[in-house]
């Protein structure tokens, strides 16, 4: 990979990692559903006047906006008010991977791999350790509500995946047209009327800039350097960085929050990562460790 690019990759898993602990600190003064709204408001517009729909159905368009604006996103900020720590936020919704997978299998016959099998269950035993912290940075309602929208995340990718569109920054500006007047309804079902009447006063400059890190460089500016380096280089060179995003999520949270990180919390951690990338990339480590073993074979 080019050496710019490989920055600008670096540079968009950092964003997206360092976003979760800029969630949180919107989170302080915001209603969860309202800081969403507002963030894929800001994403949707003015930006659909500028960017043509993709040639998909209005549908496909409805259901994504609605999955990852309100079902990802709007859960993950619920979850992170519930009691779950930003770094911990970013390492759970990485689970995304293996529902994507099991989804995978039910809806396309793709078939499962030992190394995935394999990975899932080690991500699985770091999960029952992640939930077994009682350091004040994990609760059950808010470990739930992220995993929730890591479920909702893998629907999507599958939604986007089914529409066949090649412009996905259209895709997702078009889509999220259709997340804001959820995600205001839902707050006015949880609190009424109370987080849009006290939001002038919520909207101080640390909540201001929070919404539009998550706007622009997140969302806009991420996903844009994102699919246009999956377009230019093979996914197996680009996806693998998106590991690096949960280093990230946990590091922003332990220098803004100063999370801990005792060792039964950095074995969990350690689990979950170590079963990413035995579910995404064990086959593939496995035929490059084959190979070297066979070439140092016949070197012999």
């Amino acid at each position: 990979m080019n050496p710019i690019h490989l920055l600008l990759a670096l540079l968009v898993t950092a964003i997206w990692g360092l976003n979760f602990s800029v969630i949180k600190i919107g989170l302080q003064s915001v209603d969860p559903f309202i800081l969403a709204g507002i963030r894929f408001a800001l994403c949707a517009v003015p930006a659909v006047f500028f960017i043509r729909r993709p040639r998909v159905s209005w549908g496909m368009l409805a259901a994504y906006g609605l999955l990852f604006g309100v079902g990802l996103w709007g859960v993950v900020n619920l979850g992170i008010r519930a009691g779950v720590s930003a770094g911990v936020a970013s390492l759970l919704l990485q689970f995304s991977a293996f529902c994507t997978i099991l989804l995978g299998a039910a809806l396309f016959h793709e078939r499962v791999s030992s190394y995935q099998v394999a990975g899932i269950a080690l991500a699985l035993v770091g999960l029952g350790a992640i939930v077994s912290i009682t350091d004040g940075s994990v609760s059950i309602a808010g470990t739930a509500l992220v995993l929730l929208g890591a479920v909702s995340w893998s629907v999507a990718n599958v939604i986007i995946k089914k529409s066949g569109t090649r412009d996905v920054l259209a895709f997702l500006v078009w889509s999220l047209l259709f997340a804001p007047l959820p995600l205001f309804a839902l707050a006015y079902w949880s609190n009424g009327s109370a987080g849009f009447t006290a939001l002038p006063a919520q909207l101080g400059a640390t909540a201001l800039l929070s919404i539009l890190f998550q706007a622009y460089p997140t969302t806009l500016f991420g996903y844009w350097i994102w699919n246009s380096l999956l377009k230019r280089y093979p996914v197996s060179t680009v996806a693998p960085l998106s590991l690096l995003v949960p280093v990230f999520g946990v590091l922003g949270s332990v220098l803004i929050f100063g999370e801990r990180l005792p060792a039964a919390k950095l074995s969990a951690l350690v689990l979950i990562l170590s079963g990413l990338v035995a579910g995404l990339y064990g086959q593939r480590i496995g035929a490059w460790l084959a190979r070297q073993r066979t070439r140092s074979v016949n070197n012999i």
